[in-house]
C-alpha cells in the first residue's frame, strides 16, 4: 500500500501504517470450525419445513457462506486475506508450478533471440503498470504521471520495434516506485529486487511482490473500514438469515429451546442473588438472554446442538468455555497453596506470579485428548512442594513439614472431582463476575472482582471482554427473533394456562 498517507501531498516517500500482516489460516479456520454436527434425536417439535428446489438451496447455501465471511471480518480482530497456497506435493501445486516455470522459460527464450522478441514481455508491463496505478492514493499526482511517462506502452512497443527498449531500466524503475508504495513490512523483498541481477528472475519476483502487495492493500482497506462494517454487517447477517428462515420454517427450533431452558433454570435456581430475587412468575427478558449467554459456557458440545443463531461462532465460545475452566482450576490452585502454606509465603515479591506462570503452563493443555487431569494434580503437587521448600528454607523460615506437604498435595489432588467445594466456588465466582459484566450497560467500569480471583483478574477481564464484545453484536444483529422467543419463553410463567 502506499507509503506516503493522504493529505501529505508532494512526498511520496513517506510511509502508511497499517496493521500487522497474520494468518489468515487462522481467520479461515474460524469461519469453517469442526463443530459437532447438529444431533436431531431430540428435536422441538414445529412445523416441517416446506419443499425447496435445487435452486434454492444453493442459492440459500450461498447466502449463508456470505454471512459467515462478513461475521468472521467483523468479530476476528486478526482476520486477513492472504493468496491460497496449495499444500506441497499435491496434484494442483505442481501443475501449477510446472505451468508457472514454462511460462518464465518461454519469456526467457523471447528475450535471449536476436533479435529478442518482446511480445508477452510488454503484455506483462502492462500488468504492472496497472497494478502501480491501482495502489496510488489520490494525492499522488506526480507519482501516477512518472508512472504514466516511463510506463507509456505505444512509446515502448514503438521502442521494441526499433531495437532499443531497454527492459533493465523499467525494470529498475518499477522496483523503485514499488519501494515508495509498498507497506513496511515488504521492504526486506523490494531490497532484494534492488540485488536482483538476471532480468528474468527480477520479472519474477517483482510479479510476486506485487501479489503480495495487492493483499497488503485488501487488507489496510478492510482495517481501515472495520469500524464502519459492524452496523452494515448486522444488518447484512440479519438479512441473509431472514432469506433463510424462509426456506427452513424450523431454523430457530434449538435457539427457542436454548432461551426456554434459561428461563427454566432462572425460575428454579437463579442465576445470581439478583435473579434469585426475582419472582418466580416474572423474569425481565433481558436477564434470562445474558443468563442463557453465560449457559453457553457450561455447554456440552459433545451431546447438545448449539443455538441456531449462535452456529457461526460456536468454536469461539467452546474456546472461551474452556479457558474460563482453566481459571477456574488456576485459581484454585493458587488460592490452595497460599491458605495451606499461610502467611510465611504472604507478600513475597514475586512469588505469585512466578507459581501462576508455572502451573498455567502446566494445565494449558488441560481439553486435549492426551491429557490426563489426575496424574498432572499429582505432579503439580510433588513440584508445589519442592518449590515452596525451597522458599521458605530461602527466606530463613522452617521448614516444610511432611504433614503440610500432605495436605497440599491432597487438597490439589482433589481439585480433580467436579463436586470439590474450592473449584465450585471459584467456578460460581468466576460465572458471576461474568454475568456482572454482561449486564451492565455502559460497560465504563468493570464490576469490583471476586475475592480470590486477583491473581487471575487480568486473564478474567480480557476473557470477559471477548465474551461481553461477541454476545453484544450476537445481539444487535438477531434482536428481532429474539424478542419474540423471549416473549415465548417467558410466556408460560406468566400466562398460565387456564
Amino acid at each position: 500500500m502506499p507509503k506516503d498517507q493522504p493529505g501529505q501531498e508532494g512526498n511520496d516517500e513517506s510511509r502508511e501504517e497499517r496493521t500487522p500482516d497474520l494468518s489468515e489460516e487462522t481467520a479461515r479456520g474460524r469461519a469453517g470450525v469442526n463443530i459437532p454436527s447438529p444431533r436431531r434425536g431430540n428435536t422441538p417439535q414445529a412445523s416441517p419445513p416446506r419443499f425447496v428446489s435445487v435452486g434454492e438451496l444453493m442459492e440459500t447455501a450461498k447466502g449463508v457462506s456470505n454471512m459467515a465471511l462478513a461475521h468472521e471480518m467483523v468479530v476476528n480482530k486478526e482476520f486477513v486475506m492472504k493468496p491460497i497456497e496449495l499444500p506441497e506435493g499435491s496434484f494442483e501445486r505442481r501443475v501449477k508450478d510446472i505451468m508457472h516455470q514454462a511460462f518464465w522459460d518461454y519469456l526467457e527464450s523471447q528475450l535471449n533471440e536476436d533479435p529478442p522478441s518482446y511480445i508477452n514481455a510488454i503484455k506483462m508491463l502492462s500488468d504492472i503498470k496497472e497494478a502501480l496505478l491501482s495502489f496510488l492514493m489520490p494525492s499522488h499526482d506526480r507519482l501516477r504521471s512518472s508512472i504514466e511517462e516511463v510506463l507509456d506502452l505505444p512509446l515502448i512497443q514503438q521502442q521494441a520495434e526499433n531495437g532499443a527498449l531497454d527492459m533493465g531500466r523499467l525494470a529498475k524503475f518499477i522496483v523503485g516506485t514499488m519501494g515508495s508504495l509498498c507497506a513496511p513490512c515488504r521492504d526486506g523483498e523490494i531490497r532484494k529486487l534492488h540485488d536482483a541481477t538476471e532480468l528474468v528472475p527480477l520479472l519474477q519476483a517483482i510479479v510476486k511482490a506485487l501479489d503480495l502487495m495487492k493483499m497488503d492493500m485488501v487488507n489496510f482497506t478492510l482495517s481501515t473500514l472495520k469500524p464502519h462494517l459492524m452496523q452494515q454487517s448486522a444488518e447484512y447477517e440479519r438479512q441473509k438469515f431472514t432469506e433463510f428462515l424462509e426456506k427452513q420454517p424450523n431454523a430457530l427450533d434449538f435457539t427457542e429451546k436454548w432461551l426456554r431452558d434459561a428461563a427454566e433454570d432462572l425460575r428454579e435456581n437463579g442465576a445470581s442473588a439478583s435473579a434469585a430475587a426475582l419472582s418466580t412468575t416474572s423474569l425481565p427478558p433481558h436477564s434470562v438472554h445474558n443468563h442463557a449467554f453465560l449457559r453457553l459456557l457450561k455447554w456440552d458440545h459433545s451431546s447438545d446442538t448449539f443455538p441456531e443463531t449462535l452456529m457461526l461462532d460456536q468454536a469461539r465460545f467452546m474456546e472461551m468455555q474452556q479457558e474460563a475452566e482453566r481459571l477456574v482450576l488456576l485459581s484454585s490452585l493458587l488460592l490452595i497453596v497460599y491458605t495451606t502454606t499461610g502467611d510465611a509465603i504472604s507478600g513475597l515479591p514475586g512469588l505469585m506470579e512466578k507459581l501462576k506462570t508455572t502451573l498455567n503452563a502446566i494445565i494449558m493443555d488441560m481439553h486435549t485428548p492426551s491429557f490426563i487431569l489426575e496424574e498432572t494434580l499429582a505432579s503439580i503437587g510433588e513440584k508445589l512442594c519442592v518449590e515452596l521448600s525451597h522458599c521458605l528454607s530461602e527466606h530463613g523460615h522452617g521448614p516444610y513439614s511432611p504433614e503440610r506437604q500432605d495436605i497440599l498435595k491432597g487438597q490439589i489432588l482433589a481439585t480433580a472431582r467436579p463436586d470439590n467445594t474450592i473449584r465450585k466456588v471459584m467456578d460460581s465466582r468466576i460465572q458471576s463476575y461474568m454475568l456482572a459484566s454482561l449486564e451492565s450497560t455502559q460497560h465504563q467500569t468493570s464490576p469490583p472482582l471476586p475475592g480470590g480471583l486477583a491473581p487471575v483478574g487480568k486473564e478474567l477481564s480480557e476473557l470477559t471482554v471477548r465474551f461481553s464484545r461477541l454476545v453484544n453484536f450476537n445481539k444487535l444483529v438477531f434482536s428481532p427473533f429474539y424478542q419474540k422467543l423471549l416473549q415465548s419463553a417467558l410466556m408460560p410463567a406468566e400466562h398460565p394456562a387456564v
